[in-house]
């Protein structure tokens, strides 16, 4: 399980918006092993979500799961995605990520064995 910081790698992009025009931006994870959520961003919390979602969903013995029966042998990283979520919608105001104190975005990495990307879209009216 591995969790990454997106905040650094995301930015609004574009113009600041005019009076009466609102952005967006929607991130997803583009994988059903794969997560991206918002909190806080202290390494003390990241172990946490590593224990806690290991109790809930534990990676062995894998033939608990019946997904395991396919060939496949990451149930456990479906499940921890689920949990998580795998998307978010964040405000932009004054061209830059709207988060409350402590607030960032994080990819959360559940399986690790296929090449997996993250969807950002910037959405305005």
């Amino acid at each position: 399980m591995a969790f990454l910081e997106l905040f650094g790698c995301i930015s609004s992009g574009g113009d600041e918006p005019g009076e009466g025009q609102q952005y967006s931006s929607d991130k997803k994870a583009t994988h059903a092993t794969a997560s991206v959520f918002i909190n806080d961003n202290e390494d003390g919390l990241l172990h946490d979500y590593d224990v806690w979602l290991e109790k809930l969903a534990p990676h062995e013995p894998t033939s608990q799961y019946h997904h395991n029966r396919t060939g496949e042998d990451n149930a456990d990283a479906h499940l921890k995605r689920q949990i998580m979520g795998r998307e978010v919608v964040v405000a932009i105001t004054k061209g830059k990520l709207d988060f409350g104190p402590w607030e960032q975005i994080f990819y959360g990495e559940f399986d690790g064995r296929r090449s997996k990307r993250v969807l950002v879209k910037i959405i305005g009216e």
